[in-house]
């Protein structure tokens, strides 16, 4: 893993986190498979709310510098992917990612521990969504 990588994936996680996204989870998959070095997982309550957090993301990206390599799914908002290169973003409503399951599916990767304030915001909003 690179530590640009490392820095991509938490310019992720804060955009999608201002963007209210939920149970966010950022794996570290650089071990298991080539196609990326982190795999970040979040949900959004609703069609908008999730092209919300999904724009938020690739604007970020872009205005650092590394534009999104490809988004998809923003015109149906149940289901948004933001490639970037080694970084992949899945974001979902949550019937949707129960569904597919994507943490279960790499269990065995660690889970990266954001910095502060990042990691208490995600357990703020993981709170909320459970009290939802």
């Amino acid at each position: 893993m690179t530590p640009a990588g490392l820095q991509k994936a938490i310019l992720c996680a804060e955009a999608g986190l201002d963007k209210k996204a939920t149970d966010l989870v950022v794996i570290d998959v650089a071990e298991f498979t080539s196609i990326a070095e982190y795999l970040i997982v979040c949900s959004g309550r609703s069609d908008r709310q999730v092209q919300a957090i999904a724009e938020g993301i690739a604007m970020a990206l872009k205005q650092n510098g590394t534009a999104a390599t490809a988004v998809e799914g923003l015109t149906r908002g149940q289901w948004a992917l933001i490639d970037a290169a080694d970084v992949i973003v899945h974001v979902f409503q949550p019937d949707i990612r129960g569904f597919y399951d994507l943490e279960r599916l790499w269990q065995h990767a660690p889970r990266v521990e954001l910095p502060e304030p990042l990691r208490t915001q995600a357990e703020e909003a993981r709170a909320r969504h459970a009290e939802a």
